[in-house]
């Protein structure tokens, strides 16, 4: 595991610029997460690791109950609770492993590309049992790294795979780490969603380092990747950018 990233010193700044969703991979979201949710509506929801609420309001629209943003960053709170929000959203200050809501409160557990961040999974993994209803569900959208997809800009950047193969776990780590707590695995599925409508826009974003992994990667490569990256815009800058997200069902 790397050194822990700390939001409030640099990575806040550009977050919400930086990985700002368009529409479309919302909708596709919604529609994904909604698959996967038990079926009776409104939900109660945990957006676990809210950062700056990128998620959270469509969590409120899909689900039509209660959603709790916790975020253990400050400076990344802030910038939630000051966006517009349905007054359904509550942003929290917590953490995976002291989730600050009661005994089974929360029907639907969103963990959306911030379980790399959990340092103590065990007592993560316990706390999501504890705040989880009996028949609820745990969605957890992450890169594994024994899944780890080919992405263009690990080319760019030396030594940004290296890092993500470090960061992220594996499945087979995060099947154990809920079964400990009595949760099993009930589904892996890929989602096709767009980064970006262009890939002018996608690399708008990426010059504002808001993925954790250049906290991990010295200047030297930033700046030689942020050299390739321009050549491969140059080369189709109105291509648009599509990924695969692995989400992972639990109950």
């Amino acid at each position: 595991m790397l050194k822990p990233v700390d939001y409030n010193q640099r990575q806040h700044q550009g977050y919400a610029a930086g990985r700002a969703m368009p529409d479309q991979s919302r909708a596709i979201w919604a529609a994904a997460l909604a698959r996967r949710a038990p079926a009776r509506r409104p939900l109660s929801v945990l957006d676990l690791g809210s950062g700056t609420g990128r998620l959270t309001p469509m969590l409120a629209e899909t689900f039509g109950g209660p959603v709790w943003g916790v975020e253990p960053h400050e400076q990344m709170r802030a910038q939630a609770e000051a966006a517009p929000h349905p007054e359904t959203v509550t942003y929290l200050d917590g953490r995976a492993e002291a989730i600050p809501l009661e005994d089974g409160s929360c029907d639907l557990i969103v963990v959306f590309l911030s379980l790399h961040h959990v340092r103590e999974r065990a007592a993560a993994a316990r706390e999501m049992r504890r705040v989880l209803a009996p028949d609820g569900r745990v969605l957890i959208r992450s890169t594994f790294s024994d899944r780890m997809p080919d992405i263009d800009w690990h080319a760019w950047f030396d030594g940004a795979r290296e890092a993500e193969m470090l960061m992220f776990p594996t499945t087979g780590e995060v099947e154990a780490m809920f079964e400990a707590v009595g949760l099993r695995r009930l589904g892996l599925d890929v989602v096709r969603e767009t980064y970006a409508d262009t890939m002018t826009e996608y690399a708008a974003r990426m010059r504002l380092r808001s993925i954790s992994t250049f906290e991990h990667l010295d200047e030297v490569a930033i700046e030689a990747g942020m050299v390739r990256m321009e050549a491969a815009v140059a080369a189709a800058p109105d291509a648009a950018v599509y990924g695969d997200g692995d989400l992972m069902v639990l109950g």
